[in-house]
């Protein structure tokens, strides 16, 4: 290889017409007068023989071409290689034309693409275009990120180490893919390696697929809770505060349901408690002034109810009766979720010894959950770091998919400003988000320009591409090829490596719930149906059309001359039994 054209500080063509070039690939540029250059290759060519340079003459500038044929390149006699080569720093002249280019040694470009020790770091994968480095790889950096590429696991370039310790400095993580991108695959390699170190997690899983089994070392790793069945809220421990967010979670708040609540809650309120009272003001409001007056307080049966609601309507007869209604509904709604029979123990003794609490629940209801947890576990921390409190609280992350339903652009919810405090004040609290995403245009723009590492996978959407593009560094070649990544392939643009690298996930050691491919689910369960047809009909072969009544009398679960002929012939036609033509009409034996 060798550079050709013109050239400048930053950038050079490179030319070849032994090897392919690969996008992404690192190279050394040999320069007499500069030293050794490093640059990375972003855009490829490649001239066929047998197809004119001229017709294509306008991708590449022309004086390279001139170039070419001044080095003594057969152009149009055979296949040449050409690349765009940025360099990583800039030269303080342009390249010398003509100068021999080569690839690295690792030792070469460690600094480059090694940001951590398998020890400390998270191993995701490999660094896409790696592979000529890999011989001179150091040998404990080999063999520990098998990727599946083209149906072969097996490293081949160099892994890819997120060094963890530096989100204290450059907190959060955004992982944006499409459907099949390879985003939740990605999301639970992450996770993976997060609990490798032990650090507690609290994961919110509205697809009920953050479940790592499959391999021992993960089962004690994490704790699964079902959000109204583990785990819940204690509606004891709420605030004003902390209920007007859990309603509002709900379902939006106006003005008058916000003073409601603000003027009927009271301090240590139980479910109880305040649901009777809000029934209490509804039951006094409709009667009203009059008609409490008419209510014959000897004649009832319960003439404490009749004071108490006099009491309630003199007390909160201000209050609008439709707010106080549309409180109640709000309220029953969460409590039929069952929200309010459990408390947030679980998640307390996970984090507190260090595991990963997944918790599972319908998107809506974790939304509610969430706006109180994340809060209620965040202030936790953060007492401890202000010293309100001497009570050690360790440090967490906080993680879930479909994270544009927890901090949504364009209009507020409660979960948003909880997402968006830790977001912008997380860090010093060392609480931090990992937030998935298939749309990240719907995501908060605040909260999106927080993440200071972002895991970009396939994205097809024009405006989710823009959006990335406005909210990285990835290039506008980088764009183009994003909706035709393959699934797996991961572009990370963060903040600590200075530049966004072309990595590709390594394989999970966990099986999600969902990993069986459906379809052949499906035939597993056509020949699981199949076998028990089989059974059914094995004591009774051979079977001629003139034994089917005798057939139906003894045999179970088959109950017309119809069905049983569609069963022996489908059995027949997937090869367990075979099917012959007699004078006397059809004949089925065994094999």
């Amino acid at each position: 290889m060798q550079v050709v054209g013109e050239t400048t500080q930053l950038q050079v063509w490179v030319a070849t017409e032994k090897r392919k070039i690969r996008i992404n690939e690192i190279l050394i540029i040999e320069d007499k007068d500069l030293g050794n250059l490093r640059g990375e290759v972003v855009e490829t060519l490649s001239y066929n023989p047998f197809i004119p340079l001229n017709i294509n003459g306008a991708l590449v500038e022309s004086n390279v071409i001139e170039s070419l044929s001044q080095l003594g390149y057969d152009i149009g006699g055979s296949e040449i290689n050409i690349a765009k080569v940025n360099l990583f720093h800039e030269a303080p002249y342009p390249v010398t034309t003509g100068c021999k280019v080569r690839v690295p040694e690792f030792f070469e470009v460690e600094d480059l693409i090694l940001f951590g020790s398998k020890e400390e770091g998270l191993v995701l994968g490999e660094i896409k275009s790696t592979q000529g480095m890999y011989k001179s790889l150091p040998k404990h950096l080999k063999g520990i990120a098998k990727v599946d590429d083209n149906g072969e696991v097996s490293q081949k370039g160099v892994p890819f180490i997120f060094p963890i310790k530096e989100m204290h400095q450059y907190p959060h993580i955004g992982i944006f893919g499409g459907s099949g991108s390879g985003k939740s695959y990605g999301l639970r390699v992450l996770l993976e390696e997060v609990m490798k170190h032990k650090i507690p997690m609290l994961i919110f899983d509205p697809h009920y697929e953050m479940e790592f089994k499959g391999d021992k070392r993960y089962q004690t790793s994490y704790t699964l809770a079902s959000l109204g069945s583990d785990v819940g809220v204690e509606f004891s421990n709420l605030n004003t505060r902390d209920l007007i967010n859990l309603l509002g979670a709900s379902h939006t708040l106006s003005e008058s349901m916000i003073n409601a609540i603000e003027v009927m809650h009271q301090r240590n309120d139980s479910l109880l408690s305040f649901t009777q009272r809000i029934e209490g003001v509804v039951t006094a409001l409709e009667l009203g002034k009059n008609g409490l007056e008419k209510v014959d307080l000897d004649a009832t049966d319960d003439p404490q109810k009749v004071q108490r609601l006099r009491n309630l309507l003199e007390q909160y007869g201000s209050l609008p009766l439709s707010s106080i209604k549309g409180l109640q509904w709000r309220l029953k709604r969460l409590e039929n979720a069952g929200l309010f029979t459990q408390d947030t123990e679980k998640i307390e003794l996970g984090i507190l010894s260090g595991k990963s609490v997944v918790i599972q629940g319908p998107v809506w209801l974790l939304g509610v959950f969430a706006t109180y947890v994340m809060g209620y576990f965040y202030h936790k921390r953060r007492q401890f770091k202000d010293k309100s409190s001497d009570k050690f609280y360790p440090p967490f992350v906080i993680v879930t998919d479909e994270a544009h339903n927890f901090a949504p652009k364009g209009y507020d919810s409660p979960s948003k400003s909880v997402v968006k405090e830790i977001a912008q004040e997380g860090r010093k609290y060392g609480v931090f988000l990992m937030l998935a995403t298939q749309r990240p245009t719907l995501l908060d723009e605040t909260v999106t320009a927080q993440l200071n590492t972002k895991l970009i996978f396939r994205t097809v959407r024009g405006t989710d591409i823009a959006t990335l593009r406005e909210e990285t560094d990835l290039t506008e070649r980088e764009c183009k090829r994003l909706p035709y990544l393959r699934s797996g392939d991961v572009f990370l643009s963060s903040a600590i490596f200075g530049r966004t690298i072309a990595a590709r996930i390594r394989m999970a050691y966990t099986e999600s719930p969902f990993s069986l491919n459906p379809f052949d689910e499906l035939r597993e369960m056509s020949s699981l149906n199949d076998k028990e047809l089989y059974k059914k009909v094995e004591p009774f072969l051979p079977i001629t059309s003139a034994d089917f009544t005798d057939v139906l009398k003894k045999i179970e679960g088959i109950n017309s001359m119809e069905e049983l002929t569609k069963v022996l012939e489908n059995l027949s036609e997937k090869g367990y039994i075979i099917e012959e033509k007699t004078p006397f009409g059809q004949s089925y034996k065994d094999k």
